[in-house]
């Protein structure tokens, strides 16, 4: 009996030492490094994935030269032509990163660009619990850019967690 009482004792002061130490997640609401998008990283299926919730301008402006002032933004970038109609608020812009063997890093996904229709191998890496860093890149990372994102709290933007 004194064993049991003396063993659970040590795990109940161990617990805390446990969640300490638990590695932060990427998954949440993230602001992109220029300010103009909020992501939402979510975990399925054992990848991470993100869509674009929150736009800063999320509309054509008034001076747009195909007269769609005032309606969403679309895909209108993208190599598939059906994918075009896609409103870019909700797009799914990061998919497939698993984590490796470093505890933060998450490889082997992709990133859209809607800006230019483009897809990239990427990379992210937890800075720490609030920044991340999202490196998009061609054949090799060396070949890539780095961009800083902050994480945020969702009723900021009028989303929900």
């Amino acid at each position: 009996m004194m064993r049991r009482s003396r063993l659970l004792g040590i795990l109940v002061l161990l617990l805390p030492l446990a969640a300490w130490s638990a590695e932060p997640s990427p998954v949440g609401f993230w602001l992109v490094q220029d300010g103009g998008a909020v992501v939402r990283l979510q975990e399925s299926g054992g990848t991470l994935n993100g869509s674009t919730v929150w736009m800063k301008e999320a509309s054509y402006p008034s001076d747009d030269p195909e007269g769609r002032a005032g309606k969403p933004l679309l895909d209108d970038f993208n190599p598939n032509p059906a994918l075009r109609e896609h409103k870019r608020l909700g797009l799914r812009i990061l998919s497939g990163f698993v984590p490796g063997d470093t505890p933060g890093v998450y490889s082997g996904g992709q990133v859209y660009n809607p800006r230019d229709g483009k897809t990239y191998s990427g990379t992210i890496t937890l800075a720490d619990e609030d920044r991340l860093e999202l490196r998009g890149y061609v054949v090799i990372s060396l070949l890539g850019k780095t961009q800083t994102w902050t994480r945020v709290d969702p009723s900021k933007y009028g989303l929900k967690p």
